[in-house]
Formats: C-alpha cells, sequence, structure tokens
C-alpha cells in the first residue's frame, strides 16, 4: 500500500500523495477538506489559469526575474495543459476556499512538477510558478478571461447560428397567416414569419447585450496581487503580462484602472450573468411558443408539427413529445437558478476580497455552456425542422370573429362588438354576420377582413 504514495511537505508539514500525482501537498490538503460536491472546475476554466501562469512566467523571465531555464519549463507544461493535456490532475471540489486558492495552488504545484521533471533544477509552486501573483488577482482574472473565451468561441456563434435559422424559417413563411393570440386568447392575424422574426429580434437584442459586456469582461485584475496594491511584483509585471495573456487567449484585454475594484468585488460577472439570465427567459419564451404550436395533434392547436426524435410516452404508443423545447426550458432554469448563486455570491466582497470566487467561476461557465448548447441545439432540431400544418391553420383562421375589429373604424366598436358576440354564439364567419347587419358589401368585406391584409397594419390596406 505505501508503494502507492510518496510523502511530501508544505508550510504545515508532511503528508503523502498519490504516488502518480502531479500535484503536491496543498492541493492533497484541499482533497481531504473540501468533499461536498464532487464538482470540478471545466476544462475552460483550468485552461484560462494555464494560460495566466504562461503570461506572468513570460512576463517575469522578460523582466529578469526567473531564470530562463525555469521559465522555459513552466511555459512548456502549461502549454501543455492549455492543449489538453493533465486535466485529470485538477481534482479540488469547486466549494472551497473562497479565494479559489486551493485550485490556484494545484495549477502551480502541477506546472512545479511537471517543470522540475525537464530539468535537473528544482521548480517551486510558490516561489517560481506563482511569482508576482496571488490567488486573489489570479482566479478573478481566470473567471473574465474563461467566460470571455467561452462567449467569443462558443456562446456568440450559437446565437448567430440560431439568429440565422429563425430569419431564414422567418422569410419562408412571411404570407403564413395564423391567428394571433394574446392572453392565449384569439386576436388578430399574424403571419408565422412575423411571429418568428419576433424571435430572432430577441435573441439579436439578447447577443447584444452580452457583447455590451465584453468591454468590461475584457478588463483584468493580474497584478493587484493579495489586496490591490501590486506588493511583490515588478512595477512593469502587469503590463507585461497582460500583453502576452493578450496574445495567449487571442482576447484585447485591458488592464484594471482599479485593481481594488476586480479583487473586492465580481460586479462583471454579475452584470453579464443577469444578461445570461435574460437569454434564458427568452429561449424559454421561445420553447414555449413551439411547445403550444405543437400540442396536439388532436386536441391542441396543431399548427406546427416539430421533428419526432423519440417515443415520447413508456405506457401510450404512438405519443411523441416536444422533447427538444423542454430540453431547452430546463437548461434555461438552471441559468436562471445560477444567475440567484452568482447575485447572492456577488454580494460577498468583503473589504479588501470577494470570497466566493469559485461558485462564481463554476456557475457562470456552466450557464454559457448551457446557452451555447441550447441556442444550437433549438435551432438544429426544432426551429430548422418543424412543419406547418396549413389546414390546421386555415380552420379557425377564417371563423375568427376577432377580424371584426378591422371595422371598427367605420361602424364604430359596438356594433363591432355585437357582430363579434353573434359570430361567437352563432359559430359563423364574422363576414356572414357582418354583411347582415352593416350596409357594407361582401366585396368590400371581403377587402377589410382579408387575414393577410390585417396582418400589415394600418387602416386602409391598400
Amino acid at each position: 500500500m505505501k508503494d502507492k504514495f510518496r510523502t511530501v511537505s508544505d508550510s504545515m508539514g508532511d503528508l503523502e500523495v498519490p504516488i502518480d500525482a502531479l500535484y503536491g501537498a496543498q492541493t492533497q490538503r484541499a482533497i481531504d477538506n473540501f468533499k461536498l460536491s464532487g464538482l470540478t472546475f471545466s476544462t475552460h476554466f483550468i485552461v484560462a489559469l494555464a494560460q495566466i501562469k504562461h503570461a506572468a512566467t513570460e512576463a517575469n523571465q522578460s523582466l529578469g526575474l526567473l531564470p530562463a531555464s525555469i521559465g522555459k519549463a513552466i511555459c512548456e507544461a502549461a502549454t501543455e495543459i492549455i492543449r489538453g493535456k493533465y486535466h485529470d490532475q485538477f481534482p479540488v471540489d469547486v466549494f472551497q476556499t473562497g479565494s479559489g486558492t486551493s485550485t490556484n495552488m494545484n495549477m502551480n504545484e502541477v506546472l512545479a512538477t511537471l517543470a522540475s521533471q525537464a530539468q535537473e533544477q528544482p521548480v517551486h509552486a510558490n516561489d517560481h510558478v506563482n511569482m508576482g501573483q496571488s490567488s486573489n488577482d489570479v482566479i478573478p482574472t481566470a473567471i473574465h478571461i474563461s467566460s470571455a473565451q467561452q462567449i467569443a468561441n462558443q456562446l456568440l456563434p450559437a446565437l448567430t447560428h440560431l439568429h440565422q435559422c429563425l430569419a431564414q424559417r422567418a422569410s419562408e413563411h412571411m404570407h403564413t397567416v395564423k391567428t394571433g393570440r394574446t392572453h392565449l386568447m384569439d386576436a388578430m392575424p399574424v403571419t408565422l414569419g412575423q411571429e418568428l422574426t419576433g424571435w430572432a429580434q430577441q435573441i439579436n437584442d439578447c447577443r447584444n447585450r452580452i457583447r455590451a459586456v465584453l468591454p468590461r469582461l475584457h478588463t483584468i485584475a493580474l497584478g493587484g496581487t493579495a489586496v490591490g496594491t501590486g506588493i511583490n511584483t515588478h512595477s512593469a509585471f502587469a503590463t507585461e503580462a497582460m500583453g502576452r495573456l493578450s496574445v495567449l487567449t487571442n482576447l484585447d484585454l485591458t488592464m484594471a484602472p482599479s485593481f481594488f475594484t476586480l479583487i473586492s468585488s465580481q460586479d462583471t460577472a454579475v452584470e453579464l450573468s443577469g444578461q445570461l439570465k435574460t437569454l434564458a427567459i427568452a429561449l424559454i419564451k421561445i420553447s414555449n411558443d413551439l411547445r403550444w404550436m405543437n400540442s396536439g395533434p388532436q386536441a391542441g392547436l396543431g399548427e406546427i408539427t416539430l421533428e419526432a426524435l423519440q417515443p415520447g410516452s413508456s405506457i401510450m404508443p404512438g405519443k411523441v413529445n416536444p422533447v427538444i423545447p423542454e430540453t431547452v426550458m430546463m437548461a434555461a432554469a438552471q441559468v436562471v437558478g445560477n444567475d440567484a448563486t452568482i447575485t447572492l455570491a456577488g454580494q460577498s466582497g468583503n473589504f479588501q476580497l470577494n470570497v466566493m470566487l469559485p461558485v462564481i467561476a463554476f456557475n457562470l461557465l456552466q450557464s454559457i455552456e448551457l446557452l451555447s448548447n441550447c441556442a444550437n441545439t433549438l435551432a438544429d432540431q426544432a426551429i430548422a425542422t418543424f412543419k406547418v400544418n396549413q389546414s390546421t391553420i386555415n380552420q379557425p383562421l377564417y371563423r375568427n370573429p376577432i377580424l371584426v375589429t378591422a371595422l371598427n373604424p367605420i361602424i364604430g366598436y359596438e356594433k363591432a362588438a355585437a357582430i363579434a358576440k353573434q359570430a361567437y354564439q352563432q359559430d359563423r364567419p364574422v363576414l356572414d354576420v357582418a354583411l347582415e347587419n352593416t350596409s357594407l358589401s361582401k366585396e368590400h368585406l371581403e377587402q377589410l377582413l382579408d387575414p393577410f391584409k390585417l396582418t400589415r397594419g394600418g387602416l386602409e390596406h391598400e
């Protein structure tokens, strides 16, 4: 059994870690102490952390603070992690010390081990890998960078794809007239294309709101170290590290005008989470509309048919459910819950440090991941593939008494209401009832009550 472990030391003493582990004592203490969830940081956060270590090492080396051989070994080890290796060496639970020190030290220890293995000279996790840094500026920087990268690489492309898909289907159905609904009750006609353009604009607005956060998300705390004063850093470190990190991440990063702000608060994360929540609500609205329009097929609206993807019941043969909208709605509900967590965590900026950084990082990245996948899934497996049931749409459309609204300017609201009431009671087309109760000709009424013309608004419909 002893052969499976090795003894390591830190400032608190000796302890054993698995023989094949690349991490050291501080990581092992965190593994032993934090056993709340089994949840660990995502690959995106680990990569961002490795990018920060790479940039910081390059900066310290260029400033003459770190021997070239050690700097080279650390950068090479960080590059391997950035490329996807050794991610199993980051097992620390998300629910840990509020600064994320355990995960920062986990990265420092893994890089120190790898760098030491690559050369004869030992590399120290604190003195070399963590030079000029603190968990208190590294973890907030990793939150900003990992979120910004996932927005650029995953979320914005997914939203663009969904927007384009909605716009395409809208253009296909600009002349597909259907009954509009307010309060879930019959209202004036709209085209399916108009309805879809409404959804498309929602997505475009959400995309623009998220883009508006990016300048603040691209502003980083690296260089502020423990409390924002920059203690134990070279005067040029922050600028030097930021420039190198911009290249590594392909992000246009800027240095915080006040390190105190970005270390003591997480206002940008809270702002971004709020915009992600707004997107989640938009996706729920679209998904709910799809479910209603697809409802039936016999006893619901049945205006569209979503693609049949799997059996819908373990007991009712032939039943097919709107699984994609339901999946999206559940994921979006999770994002709303994540936002509540991030909001509460954002309040925990006590004096010079926010002490809920790990849970902010975890929930923010999960929300971005979920919403990216939701947008692609909704586009490809619901929006792009639904079929329109024209006959089902037409049947209630032309018998809708609310069409009488178009006669208000000519015969007045009260008389129009009486015609609508009679049409309801007698289950007759409003045109027939209006023909009996007004002096308007059939041709004129047909023109006034034409559902497609009514979707264009205005009074004359010329």
